[in-house]
């Protein structure tokens, strides 16, 4: 998802294909972070949103999130994913200029080396 999209098209989207978080793209396709469900929750719970009609009006941009998922360069190493994916649910790939390729889930993590034992 794009920093300027609001908050209304990523809770779509996250209830559509049922992501509990969701990679944060600048206007270039570089990656800036990862957004959790958690993160919105603890925004609304602190800014007292009511309602149905604000997440047209607030924009991801506007939502601090508490930690970034770390990435890891396309050229990576199962290792390197193997060390991140212990610390979380999936590792965004980021090119040599950082723009944002896709992720790479825990679980296809765990089944590379599953597929090889």
């Amino acid at each position: 998802m794009e920093n300027d999209f609001s908050l209304r098209q990523t809770l779509e989207k996250m209830e559509h294909y049922h992501y509990a978080a969701i990679p944060i793209l600048d206007n270039n396709g570089g990656y800036i972070g990862t957004l959790t469900e958690g993160d919105i929750l603890w925004y609304c719970r602190h800014n007292d949103m009511v309602g149905l009609k604000w997440p047209e009006h607030l924009y991801l941009k506007d939502i601090p999130r508490r930690n970034d998922y770390a990435t890891v360069n396309a050229s990576s190493n199962m290792e390197d994913l193997l060390s991140k994916a212990l610390q979380q649910n999936f590792v965004p790939v980021v090119d040599d200029c950082d723009k944002f390729i896709g992720i790479i889930r825990r679980s296809d993590i765990i089944q590379y080396y599953y597929d090889r034992m």
